[in-house]
């Protein structure tokens, strides 16, 4: 906004810097800090002398950043205070860490007066909860797939527990810090909501007229439940039977929540062959975070 005249000074109350009283000297110059500070004019300034208020331009004047008393002051007067009014209509400008988003018009306030807790920086941004928080990653963020390398026989309900690698051939790689196995229970590297995808690729067996696979979750890392479940029958003589099931597991702890592979026959029957390899997935695990729990 264009002024005739001064601009009007703008900014909080200032109480100026203490004036030592010289001797036969009216004129004393105003400082903050040690800066030189102008007031807007005289009637700008609230300026104690004595213990008494003083009477804008009858008892003092201003010129730029030197106070004139309409007398000379002599040994004993004491200057108490002056305060800079600036502009009294306008807040001026707050301490940093003083503004709260609620009091925001628009994105006008500068950042560092803001009171948020977080790092403000080029890699965070404002959230509605006035936090600092860094930009999501665009996409999914983990992704990840194991197969059984070895193959094998297994029972009814048997876990497979060895011979799990992390998929490595034609062209394959994983998104994020992927997963981590141990006798063939699987951990995630964050919370989330997973999509996990099971396979099993099974031929006959000793008396068994068909095989799949279990997804069996924990929320405790204690009890694991049948998450989804797969049967495909194996007929007479040497034939093959292939599985494949999907669940989404709300993974709220990765120190407790946990997935593994079983196997799925009759019960009381002997044994089925799973099928396993290093060259291709005939069985294994995929697991795709799907977004934030």
């Amino acid at each position: 906004m264009a002024y005739i005249g001064k601009t009007p000074t703008i900014g909080n109350f200032q109480v100026c810097d203490a004036i030592s009283v010289v001797n036969g000297q009216a004129a004393y110059t105003m400082q903050v800090g040690s800066v030189n500070v102008s007031p807007e004019s005289a009637n700008h300034m609230i300026v104690s002398l004595n213990g008494v208020i003083q009477k804008p331009t009858d008892a003092f004047t201003v010129s730029g950043s030197v106070i004139t008393f309409d007398s000379n002051l002599v040994t004993g007067d004491v200057i108490d205070f002056i305060q800079i009014l600036g502009n009294v209509l306008d807040l001026g400008v707050p301490s940093d860490n003083t503004v709260t988003t609620a009091k925001l018009a628009d994105s006008s306030v500068s950042l560092a007066k803001l009171s948020a807790t977080g790092t403000k920086d080029a890699t965070t941004f404002l959230r509605g909860d006035n936090s600092f928080q860094e930009v999501p990653a665009g996409g999914i963020t983990e992704a990840d797939q194991w197969r059984f390398s070895t193959g094998g026989s297994f029972v009814n309900d048997a876990q497979i527990t060895s011979g799990w690698e992390r998929v490595d051939t034609d062209g394959f790689n994983y998104i994020g810090t992927g997963m981590s196995e141990s006798s063939g229970t699987f951990s995630f590297p964050s919370t989330g909501i997973y999509l996990i995808i099971g396979v099993l690729a099974a031929y006959e067996g000793s008396a068994v007229s068909y095989a799949g696979h279990f997804i069996k979750t924990t929320t405790d890392n204690s009890s694991y439940g049948s998450a989804t479940n797969a049967y495909a029958g194996i007929y007479t003589g040497y034939s093959w039977s292939s599985t494949t099931t999907s669940f989404i597991f709300d993974v709220t702890n990765v120190s407790t929540h946990k997935v593994r592979l079983h196997v799925a026959t009759p019960s009381g029957s002997t044994s089925v062959s799973v099928a396993g390899g290093t060259n291709s997935v005939d069985t294994g695990l995929t697991f795709i975070r799907l977004g934030d729990t």
